[in-house]
């Protein structure tokens, strides 16, 4: 991966490379950015730039680093991503054990949010981690000496998936890495990261992209210009989900389906018993499905019901999400979300992705979930 295939970010860029020529290369670095702003592969561009430059341009040695680095085997750099055990990996699932996958996945999506990770290695019904394993097998490999001589670099893709063990027994590492390694932490949640790795790291936040460089990215694509702008505009800085758009492969749209039946069916549910029924039938539907499946489904709700609480309150140029099912808009939904309901209404679906995440009784989660819903759409505004 080279910097130049990586979408925007130039100041980060420019300034990765000006500290690397400078030789003032931070052992341990935080890249915080949202989903599809290019932290990963400007993390791999960063690695290959620095592992070359112990080899002089042009040369056999030089050659043979970028290929390695090109096809992500290079013995210098290490990766550490969430996984899960599974039908390959029966117990202490490690990233070594999906590192074939990895560099597949690496190769067709590097823009690829942690649930197109999970769906690539087929661990979707999972909540995978970075366990203490995981960390085991880091010490051990940054102890070793580096195999050509110069950097080596580790990628912890999805930090926040740490667990308290594995964070811990980091820590040292992270503060006192062996010479000439550095670490390099990606998080999208920067919160969900503990503050004694935070502190131990220097901070870099990725800002979503613009409209302009994904459209630009998606007409590289083959996409039509007009069409791209759209989709630019619909993503929200969010490069996945504007591939996801054009090859119609986003979740939002199976997210949709279900976001317009359970705001139907809740609130027609006051005092209709067939419409209870629907709500109780829709949950054991989304209980069937996996526990990060059901994570993103909330966070859509959350965004969506944030864009009709900006509808209602007329600022519908801060609206990026586009309906596709043509018997439901935005903005007919919009007057029942208000000053009234909001609080309560994010406080439900974020207390809900906790129990969730908790492993509680997803059946149970949602059902609680449909029937405050219905109480709630049915506040009164001021």
């Amino acid at each position: 991966m080279l910097f130049k295939n990586a979408l925007g970010q130039k100041h980060l860029k420019s300034h990765l490379i000006t500290s690397a020529d400078r030789g003032r290369i931070p052992h341990a670095q935080l890249f915080v950015g949202p989903e599809g702003c290019g932290s990963l592969p400007i993390a791999l561009a960063y690695a290959q730039y620095v592992i070359s430059k112990s080899h002089p341009k042009d040369s056999d040695a030089y050659n043979s680093c970028l290929h390695k680095c090109t096809t992500f085997t290079h013995p210098d750099i290490h990766f550490a991503f969430p996984v899960s055990n599974s039908d390959k990996i029966k117990s202490h699932a490690v990233s070594d054990n999906y590192l074939q996958e990895w560099r597949q996945f690496l190769s067709e999506q590097p823009y690829g949010n942690l649930f197109d990770w999970y769906r690539f290695v087929g661990i979707e019904k999972k909540q995978g981690q970075i366990g203490v394993d995981e960390a085991q097998d880091i010490v051990k490999k940054l102890s070793l000496k580096s195999y050509e001589g110069g950097y080596k670099i580790l990628i912890v893709w999805m930090a926040e998936k740490m667990n308290v063990a594995a964070s811990n027994k980091l820590l040292k590492l992270i503060e006192e890495p062996p010479k000439q390694t550095v670490i390099l932490l990606l998080v999208e949640e920067e919160e969900q990261l503990i503050s004694t790795i935070k502190s131990r790291c220097q901070v870099l936040h990725f800002p979503p992209l613009p409209e302009a460089i994904i459209a630009e990215g998606l007409v590289e694509k083959g996409l039509d210009r007009d069409q791209a702008k759209q989709l630019a505009h619909e993503a929200n800085g969010n490069f996945n989900k504007a591939l996801d758009l054009m090859n119609q492969d986003s979740e939002d749209l199976i997210f949709e389906k279900w976001f317009v039946q359970w705001v139907r069916s809740a609130f027609k549910a006051k005092g209709n018993k067939a419409a209870i029924r629907d709500l109780i039938l829709w949950s054991e539907e989304l209980a069937k499905v996996g526990r990060e499946v059901q994570k993103k489904f909330l966070k859509y709700c959350i965004s969506i019901i944030r864009q009709a609480l900006l509808l209602n309150y007329n600022a519908p140029e801060l609206v990026y999400s586009k309906m596709h099912m043509d018997n439901f808009e935005l903005k007919k939904f919009a007057p029942f979300i208000h000053e009234n309901n909001i609080q309560a209404i994010f406080g439900e679906l974020e207390s809900a992705m906790l129990h969730v995440e908790r492993n509680g009784n997803s059946r149970l989660i949602f059902t609680d979930l449909s029937i405050k819903l219905t109480r709630l759409l049915h506040v009164k505004a001021s």
